[in-house]
């Protein structure tokens, strides 16, 4: 059933349940109840395994593995795309 809801999920309900489990409240200010919160982390973690192949800092890769980032690693990834933003602009 979790996977059905992923498959079903649009990017703009991810984002939204995303930053409710963040913040812990929904975008109108409205606070999530603590069970609320772990079922919207639920979903975050599952869509991000099923649907998203980037790894951000801190998510479930798609073999159901925590894939985390250092600092290190961050820089040099957003660096990275900066850098060939710049080129393709220049080109």
């Amino acid at each position: 059933m979790l996977a059905q809801m992923v498959a079903s999920m649009d990017e703009a309900t991810y984002l939204r349940l995303r930053d409710a489990a963040e913040t812990g409240k929904w975008a109108d200010g409205t606070v999530l109840a603590s069970e609320q919160r772990e079922h919207c982390l639920q979903l975050v973690m599952a869509y991000q395994a099923l649907r998203q192949s980037e790894h951000q800092h801190m998510e479930v890769g798609p073999d159901g593995e925590l894939v985390t980032k250092s600092k290190r690693e961050l820089k040099a990834q957003f660096s990275g795309v900066q850098e060939q933003e710049i080129i393709r602009s220049k080109v």
